[in-house]
């Protein structure tokens, strides 16, 4: 057996397949061969960080190997051929000094971009436009209880300001509750808060877009709802081309326009019932539709729909300034508190239960009308028309944050990360969405009801997943450093009160329940394809394998140069210590969630006769002989661990920083997760 040691990161650029075979030549200069080395890192003066690996080492095939059920030309596929050799004495290896890196360019351009004016707008504009419909079907619902429902919903959302603050702070990265399961639970979890997201955005998107324009028909009754609507889509989706700046100046402008349209119709509301107390008196007289515990239960089942967009800011956290999002959560959720309440008292004041039923998509406009006159009615129109298009700007940028982050992953395909070299923006993950929304409004005919339905139980959904998320958080990474922190019985009461929303819109609407999996299925049935693509292009292979040998030459090769290409990409553990406990469940993880054979384990250290090097080295050799389809290296690099030296070693390896693990810090760790750009957490 000969044993090959030197830096093989680059092997891929060389070879159709990463798995090193016994007869490829080894390097200059190190033992086992005198082949044509890989271009290397330019020596970088005055920098501290070296660098070197042991690699896995070519074997045979053991004869109580279990053989492969994919025979193409005599070969069986996919085999074990790869070995950890354990330590090697420092004489045999090659070290490098690594590239200084430029700290402007650790993380994306956008990074910190918003402050906490224009983070509250792009969210504040999809939680303001919720008010439009909110009320008039709570009212529908609560009668003459509805404010009381919407302060009760005004309560819990202060429970999911410290559950949201919590995990935002905790790991400041984008991905809203996707990000959250990631860090604490598998990628799979993971998965069904993100398609679950998804879906919440194609919804706004669609049904405000649909609103939007239904208000500027009453306005210009020459507008066309149907082509109003995909251009409008259209519109945003070319401002999400150009940068989420751009987006944020736009969405600020549409933010103070409807806070001051509201506060003044609240003010001439409460002007006109001062002056006529007959209409509210009268209501407060009406009969409920049920008994009032009941009535009061459903109003608050329904007015949940009242704080739709909260859980867009965490889909933004990298873009917004350190500091701004607990602030972003508090001003939201101060502006539900505040204004939905007086905006159920004041069409309560003007309007009749009767006509606020009657008006529940328009109660606003109405109100406006009938207290204020025609023109302020029609203000309120425009004004409703111009907050439901900050609604679809809004699920723009949420998308395009939450997209980039699963592309990055490898859950969605990664040609959506491509950039245009004007704004540096992923213009694929904007345009994609727009495809999709215009899409499903065309398949629909216009009809968007269903999609609203939808939009009801994937919000409700995702915001349970959140406090799920956070209590996995507190329980699996609690020695994380956080500014926020929700107790539990806060995360169990917010949950409790999600949930009891939950059901109570499934036994309100209970069809509503075969539309929400029809869209969910659609939608989950493309992330599970990018998970699970590995495992059909072996039953694929199996296939072709049983059949006629001309299939076999046109289809085979094809098939595992695309899986070898797929698992090529590397992954990367940094190992604090010899724990073989650790390193198992930091392999088994890779093994169960990351669609790669190729594990790089990095130790840094600070002395070069550091014992704990040899005995990390002795532990992979035994953890490598445990999970024989894993190929695994050892990295070690001489630093100190820190933001900048990960973004070297990810440089130098080729893998994305998304693509390193590490296990929970304490809560002493001096830095911030969110500064090493995306790296995951996975063991305890």
């Amino acid at each position: 057996m000969s044993v090959e040691y030197g830096l093989v990161s680059d092997d891929y650029t060389v070879m159709s397949d990463y798995r090193r075979d016994a007869s490829f030549p080894a390097r200059p200069g190190v033992p086992g061969g005198n082949g044509e080395a890989a271009p290397l890192l330019m020596q970088a003066a005055g920098s501290t960080t070296t660098f070197t690996q042991i690699e896995h080492v070519a074997i045979q095939t053991p004869a109580t190997a279990q053989p492969s059920l994919v025979v193409i030309d005599g070969h069986a596929v996919d085999s074990h051929r790869y070995e950890f050799p354990g330590w090697v004495p420092p004489s045999e290896l090659t070290f490098e000094t690594l590239d200084p890196i430029d700290k402007t360019t650790l993380h994306h351009p956008s990074r910190g971009t918003l402050n906490e004016l224009y983070a509250t707008a792009i969210c504040g504009n999809d939680l303001t436009s919720s008010v439009l419909y909110t009320i008039g079907i709570t009212t529908t619902m609560a009668g003459q209880l509805a404010p009381l429902s919407l302060i009760l919903v005004g309560f819990v959302l202060y429970l999911f300001k410290s559950v949201y603050g919590e995990a935002g702070t905790a790991i400041p990265l984008n991905g809203g509750a996707y990000n959250l399961l990631l860090n604490t639970t598998s990628k799979s979890v993971a998965s069904l808060a993100a398609v679950l997201t998804i879906l919440s955005y194609v919804a706004t998107a669609v049904v405000s877009a649909t609103e939007c324009m239904s208000y500027m028909a009453n306005l210009c009754p020459w507008i066309d709802i149907y082509w109003g609507t995909i251009i409008l889509l259209f519109f945003f989706c070319v401002l999400s081309i150009l940068g989420i700046t751009e987006s944020a100046v736009v969405a600020v402008g549409i933010f103070i326009v409807h806070l001051g349209s509201m506060v003044f119709l609240i003010f001439v509301g409460f002007v006109f019932t001062m002056q006529n107390t007959s209409t509210f008196e009268a209501n407060l007289r009406m009969p409920l539709k049920y008994d009032w515990p009941l009535s009061l239960l459903f109003g608050f089942c329904t007015a949940m729909l009242g704080v739709t967009g909260f859980e867009t800011s965490s889909n933004y956290i990298e873009e917004q300034q350190r500091g701004v999002f607990p602030k972003t959560l508090f001003n939201s959720w101060a502006l539900v508190f505040v204004l939905n309440p007086l905006l159920s008292l004041v069409c309560m004041g003007v309007l009749d239960l009767t006509t606020i039923e009657a008006h529940h998509r328009d109660v606003l406009a109405k109100t406006a009308y009938d207290a204020g006159g025609k023109y302020f009615g029609l203000w309120i129109s425009a004004d409703a028309s111009l907050v439901l298009a900050g609604s679809v700007l809004t699920a723009f940028v949420g998308v395009t944050g939450l997209v980039r982050r699963l592309a990055l992953d490898r859950c969605l395909p990664q040609i959506l990360l491509a950039e245009n070299r004007f704004r540096r923006t992923n213009h694929l993950i904007p345009i994609s969405f727009f495809l999709l929304c215009t899409v499903l409004y065309v398949a629909l005919g216009g009809r968007v009801r269903s999609l609203s339905n939808v939009y009801t139980l994937s919000f409700l959904c995702v915001m349970a997943l959140f406090a799920i998320g956070n209590m996995m958080l507190k329980y699996k990474r609690g020695r994380i450093r956080r500014p926020v922190r929700a107790s539990w019985p806060t995360n169990f009461a917010a949950l409790t009160a999600v949930l009891i929303a939950l059901i109570g819109n499934i036994i309100l609407a209970p069809g509503h329940l075969i539309y929400f999996i029809v869209y969910f299925g659609l939608v989950a049935g493309i992330t599970i394809i990018m998970f699970e693509r590995i495992r059909l292009m072996k039953y694929f292979l199996y296939l072709v394998s049983q059949g006629p040998v001309h299939l076999q030459d046109r289809f085979a090769g094809v098939t595992q140069m695309a899986m070898d290409k797929i698992r090529s990409q590397k992954v990367v553990f940094f190992a604090k210590n010899d724990n073989l406990e650790v390193l198992n469940k930091a392999v088994s993880y890779v093994q169960s969630n990351e669609l790669t054979k190729w594990l790089k384990v990095v130790y840094v250290y600070e002395d070069l006769n550091d014992p704990m090097i040899k005995a990390i080295a002795e532990n992979l050799r035994v953890i490598d002989r445990c999970f024989p389809k894993v190929v695994i290296d050892l990295v070690l690099v001489q630093g100190t661990f820190c933001p900048e030296v990960v973004a070297q070693v990810s440089s130098r390896l080729g893998v994305p920083r998304n693509f390193m693990f590490i296990a929970c810090p304490g809560d002493r760790f001096p830095h911030d997760i969110g500064d090493f750009g995306g790296i995951r957490m996975i063991t305890h």
